[in-house]
């Protein structure tokens, strides 16, 4: 197959699409550890508490941070996949959308960041 008759060539859509299933994979594998300690509750108080008393951890909150920015990019970039899908108009325009994404999540990280690491990192 010759790059001529590729849909993406390596442009914005195609560098979407793996930053979509890749959020998309982090944010499952975060669910799963999410329900699998708070299972744990029922086995063993004790061990749960231990397991929260990690995740106030410096560590932790950049992880929680990382995971705020995944879900904030998958639905914005689901925003987008839904409109692409839905208006031709919307097709005509995805590279542009695709900029309108990352403002957004820029502007959402912008706000969030600094309140979040001052309480990670300063106790605030």
């Amino acid at each position: 197959m010759s790059p001529a008759t590729t849909l993406y060539r390596g442009r914005e859509g195609m560098w979407m699409w793996v930053v979509h299933r890749t959020t998309g994979v982090a944010i499952f594998f975060f669910l799963v550890v999410h329900v699998l300690d708070t299972a744990l509750v029922r086995v063993s108080p004790e061990a749960y508490n231990d397991v929260i008393g990690t995740y106030k951890t410096p560590i932790y909150g950049i992880v929680e941070a990382g995971l705020v920015a995944a879900i904030a990019l998958h639905a914005f970039n689901g925003i987008r996949i839904i409109l692409v899908d839905t208006w031709p108009w919307a097709l005509k325009h995805q590279r542009a959308l695709v900029w309108v994404v990352w403002g957004l999540f820029a502007l959402l990280m912008i706000g969030f960041l600094p309140r979040h690491l001052s309480h990670v990192f300063g106790g605030a």
